[in-house]
């Protein structure tokens, strides 16, 4: 399991008043990128490596659909 401790959440500023169904990131832990439900702060997560999760986001930015 990752050790999310001093993990930085942040959600998008384009998540909007959607009633919480958003995802909230942490970019600043030692090596990967964790990912959680913004509902559940204590609840499951997921992890991807830096390199993964720059590839995602390049990836959706190609597409249009994030920025």
């Amino acid at each position: 399991m990752t050790d999310v401790t001093g993990a930085n959440w942040r959600k998008s500023i384009r998540s909007g008043d959607n009633g919480g169904n958003c995802v909230e990131v942490a970019t600043n832990l030692s090596g990967v990128v964790a990912v959680r439900d913004s509902k559940d702060s204590t609840g499951p997560l997921l992890t991807f490596t830096a390199q993964a999760w720059a590839d995602f986001m390049a990836a959706t930015k190609r597409e249009g659909h994030a920025s």
